[in-house]
């Protein structure tokens, strides 16, 4: 990130200097796609992808908004007493959600704020954007006031606005991700304790290629939505004859000598997808612990599968980036990341092949779909945090 270029970009906008940087990155899930609600372990990583935050203190309780990636609504501007969702100021809610959440749970709010948002993060690809700019306004807001809030304080202060003030039916795992990740580290979070270890993450002679499949699917919230509800039916019918609060509490063995008590095949799948996405994470964490990139892609291309076949949640923009990269020289693996149909993907490719690999699977994609692919190369972050000058490289 050019730094000079953020701070004129604020100065051109608020006229005045800013006082403080910020960043919050986006994250990806190696493995673990929809086990969070089903009480699973996930296995994410921040990554260098995010949103840059360029602060100044008011005297007054005004709080002025711009962001970069959405320029053509001007400044949003606001009071620290008005802090009411309103669907004109757009992404500024998620700013405003944020302060009302923690205005109601008594902190105080002295005095507002002109801030200047910048992200390379690409919005709805299935990145946690959201998680990421409310994490961003939680730890501006907690540095700014001196709150002195706990980074796990946050994180539930991040899924209460996305859940009550957005209207979003999230979990914890994305803000988690975003508050606590760590530099060339993979995080283990079992969702239902929220228990945690950083696995080492190495790429070595590889780079994390995000593809954005630049499809954002309707049926999204619909898909989320009905997923759970079969899991939650597939999982009463497994509590009448054993004693298991979720779906991650199970094991293969313990599915396959249970299965049939779920009534159909579908819920069968559905419940299999999560109980082996579930075992997946754990032996991720055998094979990064071992510096083994190639059984981690295998399992990569094992979860896709599972996404696609047991859990119908990918869609044919996905499969065809994911399968497209499979047929690589140089990829260990790839996968959808995120809730799926559409969004983004991810691959492990060997760095002197990326470019090929870039050209090669948008030619595919495209021919096949009518649709460009948006590529990135993401390095593995540390998670929200202050940024001081003299410390970054422009």
């Amino acid at each position: 990130m050019d730094f000079r270029a953020l701070a004129s970009d604020f100065h051109t906008t608020f006229s005045q200097e800013a006082e403080r940087y910020f960043f919050s990155p986006g994250r990806v899930n190696l493995i673990g796609e929809h086990t969070e609600y089903n009480g699973a372990n996930v296995l994410p990583c921040a990554i260098s992808l995010g949103i840059y935050g360029a602060i100044s203190k008011r005297t007054d309780r005004l709080v002025r908004l711009f962001s970069k990636n959405f320029s053509e609504q001007g400044i949003v501007q606001f009071t620290l007493d008005e802090l009411d969702f309103k669907p004109s100021h757009g992404w500024a809610n998620y700013p405003k959600g944020m302060l009302s959440y923690l205005k109601q749970s008594g902190h105080r709010l002295p005095c507002g704020f002109d801030l200047y948002v910048s992200g390379n993060i690409p919005v709805g690809a299935g990145l946690s954007s959201s998680a990421s700019l409310l994490m961003l306004i939680g730890e501006i807001v907690n540095k700014l006031y001196q709150l002195h809030l706990s980074k796990i304080e946050l994180i539930k202060a991040c899924k209460e606005t996305d859940q009550y003030f957005i209207g979003m039916k999230s979990g914890m795992s994305d803000p988690f991700i975003v508050a606590k990740g760590k530099a060339n580290h993979a995080i283990l979070l079992d969702s239902h304790t929220l228990s945690y270890d950083y696995i080492p993450f190495h790429l070595q002679d590889y780079k994390l290629v995000i593809m954005d499949s630049n499809k954002q699917s309707e049926e999204l919230v619909e898909l989320y939505d009905k997923r759970r509800d079969e899991c939650e039916h597939a999982l009463r019918h497994l509590q009448g004859a054993i004693n298991i609060l979720s779906l991650g509490d199970l094991n293969i063995e313990q599915f396959e000598n249970f299965k049939h008590l779920i009534p159909t095949q579908l819920l069968q799948k559905r419940a299999r997808h999560v109980i082996t996405e579930n075992e997946r994470a754990f032996s991720a964490v055998k094979q990064l612990r071992r510096g083994n990139l190639t059984a981690l892609g295998d399992l990569m291309k094992q979860s896709h599968l599972s996404l696609q076949n047991d859990y119908d949640a990918t869609g044919a923009e996905l499969d065809t980036l994911v399968q497209g990269a499979w047929n690589q020289t140089g990829v260990l693996g790839a996968k959808m990341t995120g809730a799926g149909l559409g969004g983004s993907a991810i691959a492990i490719v060997e760095a002197s092949q990326v470019d090929q690999f870039t050209e090669n699977v948008n030619q595919e994609y495209k021919s096949k779909t009518g649709l460009d692919a948006s590529f990135y190369i993401a390095t593995i972050s540390d998670g929200v945090r202050e940024l001081y000058l003299d410390k970054v490289k422009s």
